[in-house]
């Protein structure tokens, strides 16, 4: 039976990731159009193929859509559930709802672009436009490109022409009222979607986050208050909360760019010149965030290889058990495993800290990076694609801005520099609380007896480091070495 307004045909907001009300243009875009909007998600992860959302991720998405359903009730309005292939479900809700148009938040990902295109197909056939509409980015691939009219592959140059030459539009304010439809399509409840898992381990995850719009908005205030004047420094502490924490929050689209960086450019002029020099370096890594999805977007080959096709013959190992021992946290390198333990128990890991457990992984253990990517996935509460590949590829040498391949981070001195306390390890690695400041990154160097009476016992409390090293340096730089004289001689 098709449930018609009485005034006019209704507009299906079709929500993939961007669960918010506030400086959502796809949502604009639908009340525009008049008449009322009914707002659509729908649980496909089959469309994502192998980067279907992992058990963190799906955790969280649970949280966000219970609190985007209470913030649509608040404005008069429903969140529609759905699960199956979106074109089909989109053109059953079509002759159910009357329904003449389709707006949706615009993905960059491979998987999701072929699913938009699908779509945009399907329904085209039934005589109803679909309109993707940019949601998530300050700018839409194409916008911000080099002089040739290419993507940019080096962040330096990409930002600076932002900088130059772009400014953000300003974020839209969140609708007091949605109108709704004489009637509303039938909805799965949120449990039926088996979001979260069925043994609860996600306990920890529970403890740490706060999940949804008002919680994003809240935590980015809290920053911009107490902590962006000094994030320039403290963003390298594991042991304190120097960063924002809002990547979580942009994956699900629970806050946009444009609002982050609007309630930091605000703040500027009147920011001491130190403060503002925080507040400035972190506004560029709202941009290296753009500059990740822009590269996903122009090299979508890059989520399993890597964009400098010479690394495709990188002689890795393949080791199970290596692989397994660091996604346990049982490297032996205290802040390495501590690094791994805060991931498993809160679905985050601080930055400075992934990139050494990722150094670790794809040097040390020559493992491949896109092992770690993928054991990133599964484990983040914020595992976005686009940040997830640049990153394990920069660590690994082989994508676009990459670190040196002579850049081989040594656990012992990252831990000492970083963590010089030892506060960090000893949250994470309990067992290792009782051991000095100066002790606490390097305990296989404590004499037995000494270590004993201290409650450590190395290869029983507290596991031998797996590698020396030293000697996994030198290894790892052969193997560069290697990579590059091939290179030399093509």
């Amino acid at each position: 039976m098709t449930m018609v307004s009485s005034t006019q045909a209704p507009t299906l907001l079709w929500l993939r990731q961007c669960l918010r009300l506030s400086d959502n243009p796809a949502l604009e875009a639908a009340l525009n159009r008049g008449g009322p909007v009914i707002p659509i998600f729908i649980w496909n992860p089959e469309a994502e193929g192998e980067w279907a959302p992992g058990g963190a991720t799906r955790w969280w998405l649970h949280q966000s859509l219970a609190s985007l359903m209470a913030d649509l009730t608040s404005v008069g309005s429903q969140l529609i559930l759905r699960h199956g292939d979106a074109a089909t479900v989109l053109s059953g809700l079509v002759a159910e709802t009357g329904a003449t148009a389709v707006l949706t938040d615009r993905r960059y990902e491979p998987s999701a672009r072929r699913q938009g295109q699908a779509v945009q197909s399907h329904l085209h056939s039934l005589g109803v436009p679909v309109v993707p509409v940019g949601c998530n980015v300050l700018f839409e691939p194409g916008q911000v490109l080099n002089r040739a009219g290419e993507p940019y592959r080096v962040f330096s140059q990409f930002w600076k022409t932002i900088q130059r030459e772009h400014q953000p539009s300003p974020p839209l304010p969140k609708p007091a009222k949605l109108a709704a439809p004489a009637q509303w399509p039938q909805s799965l409840p949120l449990a039926a979607l088996k979001l979260e898992p069925t043994i609860d381990w996600a306990g920890g995850l529970r403890q740490t986050w706060q999940v949804g719009e008002a919680a994003g908005h809240r935590l980015l205030n809290q920053f911009c208050e107490q902590t962006m004047g000094t994030y320039q420094t403290t963003r390298n502490l594991p042991d304190r909360l120097g960063t924002s924490r809002m990547s979580p929050y942009l994956h699900f689209g629970e806050i946009s760019p444009r609002q982050i960086w609007y309630a930091v450019a605000e703040r500027l002029p009147l920011l001491s010149k130190e403060a503002k020099a925080s507040a400035e370096c972190y506004l560029r890594e709202i941009a290296w965030r753009e500059f990740a999805h822009q590269l996903l977007y122009f090299f979508p080959h890059t989520a399993n290889r890597p964009l400098r096709p010479e690394f495709e013959a990188f002689p890795w190992k393949t080791d199970p058990e290596a692989l397994s021992t660091w996604q346990q946290g049982k490297t032996g390198y205290p802040i390495v495993d501590a690094g791994m333990r805060e991931l498993w128990q809160t679905g985050w890991m601080h930055n400075r800290v992934r990139m050494i457990v990722a150094s670790f992984l794809v040097k040390d253990l020559l493992q491949p990076w896109q092992e770690g990517a993928r054991w990133f996935w599964d484990t983040l509460v914020d595992a976005d694609l686009a940040n997830n590949t640049l990153g394990w590829q920069w660590t690994a040498g082989c994508g676009a801005d990459a670190a040196p391949y002579f850049r081989v981070f040594n656990p012992v001195l990252q831990g000492e520099k970083f963590d010089p306390n030892g506060i960090y390890v000893r949250r994470w690695v309990p067992e290792l609380a009782s051991l000095t400041n100066a002790q606490i990154h390097r305990p296989w160097e404590i004499p037995p007896l000494t270590a004993h009476s201290l409650g450590v016992r190395l290869g029983n409390t507290y596991p031998s480091p797996m590698v020396d090293h030293f000697q996994a340096r030198d290894a790892a730089l052969a193997a560069f070495a290697e990579i590059k004289q091939s290179v030399a001689h093509t």
